[in-house]
């Protein structure tokens, strides 16, 4: 039986710089896989390039066993579910309409039907006293809950996360990390690129580490973080577990 997500020798140039040098990676339904590594080494540019959102130069992206090319690629998006760093809500509407805009529009839901599905989503993430809110009237966890929302509201195969904490202070990611946990524990199939060591620790089930364009290793939690393989794992889980620690002791003293 094949994978739900296969992704299979992706490559990216931007000019002479090749980011990604051939990728190949599966996730299997119900899996919650983490991708984690330095900056620039490709990670945001290999979600980008599986939604298509970046075409990749090389390589093929299956989704449930169909390859993924220009005639189904609207159909495959609405399977595959993207979460973005900065949110991508919509500022001029409010919470209740960010999220049937989508269902509505693209799986023709009428507006009962799509007002109906975004009120249980909110209720899954903790926001349903926020419906007819804007998203300036939202803190930055509530905004990136309502775009967990959205994105489950499309009810996808799988969903993609770029980063989803990386614009949150510490309190609010704890917000947004509960919210991720409870998906892994109900079997919600999710690729996560993210430096969260809490979360890759709990609720992972496999970790990817990439530097340099490839995926230089990767395993269950317990083996990646406690006996990796490679040096250059090693020196990078060392530099974030520090990091970890001097933002624990500025929250201790501030």
């Amino acid at each position: 039986m094949s994978a739900l997500l296969e992704v299979e020798g992706i490559r990216k140039k931007y000019g002479q710089f090749e980011v990604l040098k051939g990728v190949s990676l599966q996730l299997e339904r119900g899996q919650a896989k983490v991708v984690m590594g330095p900056s620039g080494t490709g990670k945001s540019t290999l979600l980008r390039c599986i939604n298509y959102l970046t075409p990749p130069d090389a390589g093929t992206v299956r989704l449930d066993g169909e390859e993924v090319v220009p005639r189904n690629l609207n159909r495959i998006r609405q399977q595959v579910a993207f979460v973005f760093q900065d949110f991508n809500l919509f500022t001029h509407l409010r919470v209740i309409d960010n999220i049937t805009i989508g269902p509505r529009r693209i799986l023709g839901l009428s507006k009962t039907e799509a007002r109906d599905r975004a009120m249980r989503e909110l209720e899954r993430v903790g926001l349903a006293d926020k419906v007819r809110a804007y998203p300036a009237e939202l803190s930055g966890g509530q905004q990136q809950r309502v775009s967990i929302a959205r994105a489950l509201a499309m009810e996808p195969k799988v969903i993609l996360f770029d980063e989803p904490t990386s614009a949150l202070d510490p309190e609010l990611t704890g917000e947004v990390v509960n919210v991720m946990k409870r998906l892994a524990s109900e079997g919600m199939t999710m690729l996560v690129v993210s430096h969260e060591i809490g979360f890759a620790r709990s609720a992972a089930d496999e970790i990817v580490f990439m530097d340099g364009g490839h995926i230089l290793e990767q395993g269950p939690p317990a083996q990646l973080f406690d006996a990796p393989q490679h040096e250059r794992t090693r020196r990078f889980l060392r530099m974030i577990g520090d990091q970890v620690g001097d933002a624990a002791a500025a929250g201790e003293g501030a």
